[in-house]
């Protein structure tokens, strides 16, 4: 179990998947082994020695100010899901996240950076056949702009995942549907980087003169930093995505703010510095 200290504020990663099934054509098309191979800093926590994007699916455990935050729920179990690895999961993340100290009905927040079916999964639980949601005395944080599309948006071939983890938590009126820049504490906010969906939001977290920033998925594998250029068949608008993952490299570059990669595999962490004409991520544990 893997955690940071930023000021006040302990982070806690539980992870749901980490390893090789998630396919550069299907993540970033353009990470082939071959371009791969010329970011020799990715191995080897982040591509194995034959090349293959090594991710992971995670949520955090904030505690800020004494209150309890979930970023981002990750899969789920019992999820009809298209892709075979999401499908009717049966995982211990109840257990895993009561171990930490985060039991389910002491949860006050719930953060979702966006609405995608693999951060989103946790929102609820099956309970004698009805998606109920899984955090009873929290409120849930949903962006306007995610929202507004997603309710509209059909059904796609990942799965009716609006249905069951996003649409109960609206119907049992647990969910708060907000706009960045947006205070969760005087520690955490939701900050705006728009692109991967039509609302995505990072979590910013500033406490004791320390910070950190969870990136969310305006970049999915760390070979984005080195190669910004580098998109996700799954933004919205990758034009818009290409500029928020530009500006976000540059803004945080060469300075003590700590980046955790919402995909990125263990370590998932560390600090974006300047490499020649591009960048990298010296990887850290703090």
């Amino acid at each position: 179990m893997q955690t940071w200290q930023i000021g006040d504020v302990r982070i806690t990663r539980i992870i749901e998947t980490e390893d090789t099934s998630m396919a550069a054509d299907f993540m970033v098309p353009d990470a082939t082994p071959e371009a791969l191979a010329e970011i020799d800093w990715l191995r080897p926590h982040f591509v194995t020695a034959d090349g293959q994007l090594i991710s992971s699916i995670y949520s955090l455990l904030v505690e800020s100010q004494g209150k309890r935050l979930v970023v981002d729920t990750c899969l789920g179990n019992d999820k009809p899901r298209a892709v075979p690895d999401w499908n009717e999961r049966q995982g211990a993340f109840l257990e895993e996240i009561a171990a930490a100290g985060f039991p389910r009905d002491t949860v006050d927040y719930v953060a979702c950076t966006h609405l995608h079916p693999d951060h989103v999964g946790w929102n609820t639980m099956l309970v004698d056949g009805q998606w109920v949601p899984t955090f009873p005395n929290a409120r849930y944080l949903f962006s306007e702009a995610d929202w507004a599309w997603l309710d509209q948006a059909p059904v796609t071939p990942l799965g009716d995942y609006c249905g069951d983890s996003v649409r109960p938590v609206v119907d049992a009126g647990l969910a708060d549907i907000i706009v960045p820049d947006y205070a969760i504490t005087d520690e955490v906010r939701m900050v705006s980087t728009p692109g991967h969906s039509p609302g995505h939001m990072s979590v910013l977290i500033e406490s004791g003169g320390a910070r950190a920033i969870v990136t969310g998925d305006l970049m999915h594998h760390p070979c984005q930093i080195a190669r910004p250029h580098w998109c996700s068949p799954f933004d919205f608008d990758q034009s818009r995505a290409l500029n928020t993952r530009k500006s976000f490299i540059n803004d945080h570059s060469d300075s003590p703010i700590l980046v955790i990669g919402t995909h990125f595999a263990t370590p998932s962490a560390g600090h974006i510095v300047t490499d020649g004409d591009t960048y990298r991520l010296v990887i850290s544990d703090a």
